[in-house]
């Protein structure tokens, strides 16, 4: 175990930071910035070779960087096959780590961002907003769909962006399978990035307690309240062992990056609890979870 980690300390960890504009790529290079990765936007993609190899000699001397590549649509000569092509090549290398980080959001919320901020959308100078975003969204979908993180920031103000990026690319916490749970209401929508999603809305609800409906998932007499619920234990016990049949088996499929979500009808008690209780839980048992309470955070 030990040799393994030391022979992917000596690779070069390489991200790729794409998706649509207006969905949190400038905001996560400048996180990765600031957690010591070397960040550089729009790269044209023939330069993409020659920096890495430059990395490498960097690294040769002693220094162990991480390199972060913005590229998007505003990319001079931008062609999504061809982006693939040199990616794929870079995959093949022994010396390299690569991961592919796509930003997405719904285009209603990228449309208001763009609105708000009175910019222009690269793709439609001359035309709406919404042209743009769908035009880049059809040239993006290949890319996509070949990417190692995909992060939907449409519920995420700016500052609950950084705090997850910087939680999840924190260099000195780094794994190989990074986990976060989440918790939901379901009149809101899924989560769109969730990959297991788990309905607790059969639980006993404290929203119909008066004492205990201004609290939250947080709160321990929130917590109680739904424990005594007679299907509680069972129901956990089922979802551990469900859960920790999977992760071993994803992370042999390469997978990198896992979304755990937790649904009930307001997203306040019952999800929240259930969010809370499995994060510990895996970290209790050496896994790296992060945690996001979506209409929570939405309340701030």
């Amino acid at each position: 175990m030990t040799d393994m980690k030391t022979e992917e300390d000596k690779k070069l960890k390489l991200y790729l930071i794409t998706g649509l504009s207006g969905a949190g790529k400038s905001s996560a290079l400048k996180v990765l910035e600031d957690l010591d990765y070397e960040a550089i936007d729009n790269l044209p993609v023939s330069l993409m070779p020659n920096v890495v190899d430059m990395m490498l000699k960097d690294m040769a001397g002693g220094r162990r960087p991480a390199l972060a590549l913005g590229i998007d649509a505003r990319t001079r000569n931008f062609q999504p096959e061809r982006i693939l092509k040199n990616l794929e090549k870079l995959r093949k290398r022994d010396d390299i780590t690569l991961r592919i980080v796509f930003f997405d959001s719904q285009n209603e919320v990228l449309a208001q961002r763009f609105t708000a901020t009175r910019r222009k959308h690269p793709l439609a100078r001359d035309r709406q907003v919404t042209d743009g975003i769908a035009r880049e969204r059809r040239m993006m979908d290949v890319i996509r769909a070949e990417a190692d993180f995909i992060f939907d920031t449409s519920d995420m103000s700016i500052h609950e962006l950084r705090q997850m990026l910087s939680r999840q690319f924190e260099r000195e916490h780094g794994q190989d399978l990074s986990i976060m749970v989440s918790s939901f209401a379901y009149p809101r929508g899924l989560p769109r990035d969730a990959d297991l999603v788990f309905d607790v809305r059969f639980l006993r609800n404290p929203h119909y307690v008066a004492e205990l409906e201004p609290l939250t998932g947080m709160d321990p007499k929130i917590q109680d309240y739904i424990a005594q619920d007679e299907r509680f234990a069972a129901f956990c016990d089922k979802i551990s062992d469900l859960i920790f049949f999977c992760l071993p088996e994803y992370k042999k499929e390469g997978k990198s990056y896992l979304k755990i979500a937790f649904g009930c009808t307001g997203g306040r008690h019952r999800s929240v609890f259930l969010a809370e209780k499995f994060a510990k839980l895996l970290n209790n048992k050496g896994f790296k979870a992060n945690l996001y309470h979506r209409e929570l955070s939405l309340k701030e």
